[in-house]
């Protein structure tokens, strides 16, 4: 009918194991497909040769179909509606298919090339002044660097560079080093890995540090501030690892599926920590309403001047706890650290504040964990 791709994901998944049991979002997985729960993770019996075949039977079935037809290809039968007729039934005869039939002057299949916005040739040329460094991982390399808007997925080209080398393994720490002025577009960071630390005067648009694995984002702005927007929408999304720390605030979607990473922003749109699996969160600012829909791991500080984050919880899966209390020694501490690397890393004027008068916010503190949790993973080098 004139689709030119095709998707086979739900098929995919239950060829490695998915019994579409529809529990992804509670850590639950039977089959281990969808899980942080090494136990269930076990399960897992899902492998690449299982999905080899399955895409080599689907190719002949197709190649079978288009022969009896008389076709060599599916781009000489796409979108032929002038192939179909109607069959000799009285409940097909109830229904009107003129629309589907009519005959459309023109050509059926795409006829003009797509190519993406950015050519990423910007990104292109910065990789070839670090190579040398992903080359002999011992050296180190700081750039100054303009970027605007146009610039997208920023740091991905050279995190997959990075990868070829040392896969999830990485590079040292700070041994790459982007200091960035001005507006970066969409997705800038995404899929860092280890080694890389972006720092960005100015601000962020959409999908920051998207599927981050590793690395650093840092972005300061001369407006600091739960006013200011200093990043978009669905930051952090999908990320396994790394840190952010963001002198602003961020719209809605932040930190959905995280599973590993350390952020610090300092306020959040609707549906903060959404399916959030993993990692530490701490908000220095006001939030959205359904915050924490269908978080089953990891942790978040929520700063609650006004009293009123309560009534924006999702509680179906989370409780928020206080954490002015003796038993929560651990996590005061924790918090109090988190702070002062903000600080450091941003010189974020409300982290300061903060820190200058923490007995007097500590009361307006919440951990948000799932219910479920009996302790705290504070140390992430415990992988507890």
């Amino acid at each position: 009918m004139g689709a030119e791709s095709f998707a086979f994901g739900t098929l995919v998944l239950s060829i490695l194991g998915c019994k579409v049991l529809r529990i992804c979002h509670l850590n639950r997985c039977s089959v281990g497909v969808a899980t942080q729960d090494e136990k269930l993770r076990g399960h897992f019996k899902g492998d690449v040769e299982k999905l080899v075949a399955y895409f080599n039977f689907l190719a002949q079935d197709v190649r079978e179909i288009l022969a009896y037809l008389g076709y060599e290809s599916l781009e000489q039968v796409i979108g032929r509606n002038d192939l179909l007729k109607l069959v000799d039934d009285d409940l097909a005869k109830k229904f009107d298919f003129s629309n589907l039939l009519r005959k459309i002057d023109g050509a059926n299949t795409c006829t003009k090339p797509n190519p993406p916005y950015d050519d990423n040739s910007y990104e292109k040329k910065v990789l070839k002044k670090v190579y040398k460094v992903i080359q002999n991982p011992n050296d180190k390399i700081s750039l100054d660097l303009q970027i605007t808007n146009i610039n997208r997925s920023f740091g991905t080209l050279i995190s997959g560079e990075i990868a070829k080398f040392y896969g999830n393994d990485g590079l040292k720490e700070g041994s790459i080093n982007l200091n960035l002025t001005g507006v970066a577009g969409q997705s800038l960071g995404a899929f860092l890995t280890k080694g890389i630390t972006i720092r960005l005067n100015g601000s962020a648009n959409d999908y920051l540090a998207k599927g981050m694995n590793g690395g650093k984002i840092v972005i300061t702005s001369q407006n600091q501030g739960e006013e200011y927007s200093n990043a978009g929408n669905t930051c952090l999304y999908g990320a396994t690892g790394g840190e952010i720390y963001v002198a602003g605030s961020v719209g809605e979607r932040f930190s959905v599926r995280n599973s590993g990473a350390t952020a610090v922003v300092e306020g959040v749109g609707d549906h903060a920590c959404e399916y959030m699996t993993g990692g530490v969160v701490l908000i220095l600012g006001k939030t959205g309403v359904n915050f924490g829909a269908g978080m089953t791991g990891g942790l978040a500080f929520v700063l609650d001047e006004n009293r009123d984050f309560i009534d924006k919880l999702n509680q179906e899966l989370v409780i928020a706890s206080r954490i002015d209390t003796d038993d929560m020694y651990e996590a005061r501490n924790f918090l109090k650290k988190l702070l002062r690397v903000h600080l450091e890393e941003s010189q974020s004027k409300k982290a300061e504040y903060v820190i200058n008068n923490f007995r007097h916010f500590l009361r307006d503190f919440w951990l948000i964990r799932p219910k479920d949790m009996i302790k705290l993973p504070l140390n992430p080098e415990d992988g507890d």
